[in-house]
């Protein structure tokens, strides 16, 4: 598959519609349409406020392309976020795409669309929360299938980004059941969490936002492991996975000029140069 987001939104996608269809999952048809709906149009008018003169022409065939990534958010979004309003749910959706245009370093966006969203979210209201899923068996092993199918798809896309935060976030968990003399059934049951394979898979692993260099994954993961594990059991907060990556996301700038690597590109024809090193707040 030339385009591995398209491996990603059959995933997310049928997920959703399995645990909305057969695991009560608590997110309405209304609710995602309109998560959905949002995510794209903020995408198109992002797009048409930041496209060149010279890329006026191709406008739709562009962004059909970044519809993709608006996609994989939105549906991240249904997955993960829950709030009693929809004012709130519209301004999640809206946060996570506009945050790709509105803060970037070095030409690249800083966050995760999905993580930034949801921490937003967090930070400025208590009337939304992080749903972790509870799917039952069943479900996370198929889940888990087609989380490992995608690093197959996605192997042009950093997967070692992936290999490197579970191995650090399971050595640290197995690592404290031990010296606490826990039965090691508790490190596996807190590995048993569908909001861990969708961070795992799908969003430390965003090729967009994660270091350009492979030495600068492999510390990054190391850092967003250890920041997850130090919330949840350190700090004694919820969501520590979010928290971290969000905290850690703000070092990518620093480890791609310590440890330089070639920018990822979706494909070669979206490849883009790599501007003056500046802070972008704005549209311009």
């Amino acid at each position: 598959m030339a385009d591995p987001r398209l491996y990603q939104i059959g995933t997310l996608a049928s997920l959703l519609v399995y645990g909305m269809g057969w695991l009560d999952f608590d997110v309405t048809v209304s609710r995602v349409f309109l998560i959905l709906s949002t995510v794209l149009v903020t995408q198109a008018v992002c797009d048409r406020l930041t496209a060149s003169p010279a890329r006026a022409g191709h406008y739709l065939g562009g962004f059909a392309m970044s519809a993709r990534s608006a996609l994989i958010s939105g549906l991240s979004l249904c997955l993960l976020l829950r709030t009693n309003r929809a004012d709130l749910a519209v301004l999640a959706a809206v946060v996570a795409i506009a945050s790709k245009f509105l803060i970037r370093v070095h030409g690249k966006h800083i966050f995760n669309p999905t993580n930034g969203g949801i921490v937003a979210m967090l930070l400025l209201t208590n009337q939304v929360w992080v749903s972790p899923g509870q799917w039952g068996a069943a479900a996370f092993f198929a889940f888990l299938m087609a989380c490992a199918g995608s690093l197959v798809v996605n192997r042009a896309a950093r997967a070692d980004v992936t290999y490197a935060f579970i191995a650090c976030y399971c050595a640290l968990l197995f690592g404290r059941s031990l010296y606490l003399g826990e039965p090691m059934t508790i490190p596996f049951h807190r590995l048993e969490s569908g909001a861990l394979l969708l961070f795992t898979f799908f969003m430390i692993s965003d090729p967009k936002t994660t270091p350009n260099s492979r030495a600068g994954r492999i510390l990054f993961s190391a850092l967003v492991a250890f920041g997850a594990w130090y919330v949840q059991f350190r700090l004694f907060r919820t969501n520590g996975l979010l928290w971290s990556l969000a905290a850690c996301s703000l070092a990518v700038p620093v480890i791609d000029w310590l440890l330089p690597g070639s920018r990822y590109a979706w494909s070669p024809q979206t490849a883009e140069a790599a501007p003056p090193l500046t802070v972008q707040r704005s549209m311009a």
